[in-house]
């Protein structure tokens, strides 16, 4: 009998249990020459066959692009999530679960006349439509399979605890699937189906439609928000060191953002409860969220910035951030509270932040070009602004420094109406405990009017002294490193955010209608969570003696 040497090696990944020593696809190893999920895929496509599996001639078929990634979780391997693999080695969508969503966009009478109906005796009675799933339209869907997920909330908001390092998961990068339906009855009104199935499909397929997989180019008749933005900052690094831009960035910031403003009107129990509801949750038994997300890029590129180990991929995007309905409300008057929410809290993002990575710091490529001139420096910061006449004059709620406090409590003020129709009293003298609550005895908001890029100031205090020591007569003032702005391994309590400024102007040919006009200047605005450090005490001392000086800071909220 031969003995094959190290036959348990030879196995494909794809055929092993999911245990440590034999194959871990969610698992990512630090350091690691190559990750199981990596061979994993790689094993996969290359035994897939090149062609796509054909349907019979009587299936009628459409084909949409999904905006990102696309998940769809086969449930064969404990705690690993990987799409289900049909025939000739194809990733797709299953029937069963095409039919289920179908089903829910339907009237009861369409439901009973496409997908069956349970009589009074118990007896299934099947519907005149089949449903055969999607697949891929072409071998694209090999690409970039590998996707890394990585839990921040805690660390963000709460209380700087990390919830879980990043693990690994399989998914489709914007595939183009082909989904069909056949029927053996005849005269089927075909338009209805598919206006049916592109309302289904309108709320995501897949898993994580709500943080923006699977979602469609188009949608219809769910949209409660939408508007156009552009951006530039640090991509997330795939395993392979490619870089990406990850739509749920979106989602993340949203999230975090309500969780800040409910942390700072009643307790953490009840603000989770409620976020929890807005967002979704696997905590206990799991929620399906009221909203869903989806960010479609009309313009992407992906670049580096950099030499060495501080290269580091970046992206410059514009697109149209759009948050849908995903699941139906009591009455109408909250529908209108919630449209009214997220346009408040997609607002609050803009104005004081930023999204992705080192969201709570200004583009240095923009504000402070000098920092890398001095040599290999890692990349700081991100920049975002609005995009369109229609969002330029909607979306800009703040034109000039004395609005930024108004429209902060406008927010505070959405998220009680919201509270009290899910009927919760807001209680601001027993709120959360968490690092970053806005709470008025918790945060700052301080501000100033730049002229143009370089009149940045509070960027240079990022990176060195705000106050310079003069012998004798004032000591120096610092935050840089330090609890305020962080370091590695800790948040800071410090956002730095250069805010385009907008003007509105008078249309020449329309007196009655104003147009918007970008204008070299910016609102410079930082929002500071002040601790019991000595830095934060004379910061804030610093910032209070500077209001009535030229370039000094105005205390903005509260």
């Amino acid at each position: 009998m031969t003995v094959i040497p190290d036959a348990a090696k030879k196995v494909p990944m794809m055929f092993r249990a999911q245990i440590n020593g034999r194959c871990q696809i969610q698992r990512l190893v630090p350091g690691a020459d190559e990750q199981d999920a990596i061979r994993w895929a790689d094993e996969w496509v290359d035994k897939a066959y090149p062609n796509l599996p054909e349907l019979s001639s009587e299936v009628q078929t459409r084909t949409y692009t999904l905006t990102w990634r696309f998940i769809t979780n086969s449930g064969q391997d404990e705690g690993v999530i990987r799409p289900v693999i049909g025939a000739r080695g194809w990733p797709f969508y299953p029937g069963s679960s095409m039919k289920g969503i179908f089903r829910r966009a339907c009237t009861k009478e369409q439901a009973e006349l496409y997908c069956g109906k349970t009589l009074p005796g118990g007896e299934v009675e099947p519907g005149i439509l089949r449903f055969h799933g999607g697949y891929p339209t072409d071998t694209a869907w090999t690409e970039n399979l590998v996707d890394i997920v990585h839990p921040q909330q805690n660390w963000q908001v709460k209380n700087g605890n990390k919830e879980s390092g990043a693990f690994i998961q399989i998914s489709l990068y914007k595939p183009e699937l082909r989904f069909g339906i056949s029927s053996n009855a005849k005269d089927v009104d075909w338009q209805t189906v598919w206006s049916i199935w592109e309302k289904a499909l309108s709320t995501g397929i897949g898993c994580r439609v709500c943080a923006g997989y699977g979602q469609p180019q188009h949608h219809t008749g769910n949209i409660i928000y939408q508007g156009r933005i552009k951006g530039q900052g640090q991509a997330a690094k795939l395993i392979d060191g490619t870089g990406e831009f990850r739509a749920n960035v979106f989602r993340a910031a949203l999230r975090g953002h309500a969780l800040r403003i409910f942390g700072g009107l009643t307790n953490a129990d009840m603000a989770d409860r409620i976020v929890n509801n807005l967002f979704g949750s696997v905590q206990g038994k799991g929620n399906i969220g009221l909203l869903g997300m989806s960010f479609r890029d009309s313009r992407l590129e992906i670049d580096t910035f950099g030499r060495g180990s501080y290269a580091q991929p970046t992206y410059n995007v514009e697109g149209e951030l759009v948050w849908l309905l995903a699941s139906q409300l009591a009455n109408s008057q909250q529908e209108d509270v919630l449209k009214k929410l997220v346009a408040d809290l997609t607002r609050f993002a803009m104005l004081l932040g930023g999204f992705g990575k080192s969201w709570r710091r200004a583009d240095h490529r923009l504000f402070y070009e000098e920092y890398y001139e001095e040599g290999y420096k890692p990349l700081i910061g991100c920049h975002w602004q609005w995009l369109g006449e229609r969002s330029l004059i909607r979306d800009v709620q703040v034109r000039k420094l004395e609005q930024v406090g108004e429209f902060i409590d406008k927010v505070q003020q959405t998220a009680q109406d919201w509270m009290q129709l899910q009927g919760i009293t807001p209680n601001p003298a027993q709120t959360t405990s968490w690092r970053e609550a806005w709470h008025p005895q918790n945060v700052q908001v301080w501000g100033r009017q730049a002229s143009e890029r370089e009149d940045s100031e509070a960027i240079f205090w990022l990176h060195g002294p705000y106050q310079e020591a003069i012998s004798r007569l004032q000591p120096e003032g610092s935050i840089y490193r330090s609890s305020i702005t962080g370091q590695m391994g800790q948040i800071g309590r410090l956002w730095h955010r250069m805010y385009p400024l907008v003007r509105l102007v008078k249309d020449p040919k329309n007196p009655n209608k104003p147009i918007p006009k970008i204008t070299p200047g910016y609102l410079e605005l930082l929002t500071l969570f002040p601790d019991d450090s000595p830095e934060s005490k004379q910061f804030v001392q610093f910032l209070n003696s500077q209001q009535n000086r030229p370039k000094g800071f105005e205390k903005l909220w509260p």
